[in-house]
């Protein structure tokens, strides 16, 4: 029973050694950057140095600040989709309400250079078309 404890106790202290293993870094011939935690062959390689043990217990805590970041950035982004997804509403509505008054009312008249004039019924089929594919590309 001591042999299995001993054993289990050996593992556990060699076990954080082999989480710090080295890594090698070298160029090949095509000019190809690799990383492998067994030197190549007959090429030069350079270690990397690996973060210790407390580096990697600290960086949660820097992660803290870029969550809080996210969250704002989150937000803003939401607050952005909820105002456009309002005016689409509203331009939906009116578009709609456009097309109801082309469609029920053939004797439109239009404001131009300061002067009423009567839409004729060409006009009025291109303005029905125009608003029925706004309404198809923007609203559901």
């Amino acid at each position: 029973m001591r042999v299995l404890f001993l054993a289990a106790g050996l593992l556990i202290c060699v076990s954080p050694l082999s989480i710090a293993a080295s890594i090698y870094k070298w160029v090949d011939a095509q000019g190809v950057t690799h990383f492998d935690a067994q030197p190549p062959q007959g090429q030069q390689a350079t270690v990397v140095a690996t973060p210790s043990q407390s580096a990697t217990k600290s960086a949660p805590l820097r992660s803290n600040g870029t969550i809080g970041d996210q969250q704002a950035v989150d937000k803003d982004v939401k607050r952005q989709v909820a105002e456009q997804q309002a005016q689409l509403k509203t331009f939906c509505e009116q578009a709609r309400t456009n097309l109801a008054q082309l469609q029920n009312n053939p004797r439109l008249r239009e404001e131009v250079d300061g002067e009423l004039r009567r839409l004729d019924d060409v006009q009025r089929k291109e303005r029905i078309g125009e608003t029925q594919k706004q309404i198809a590309e923007n609203c559901m």
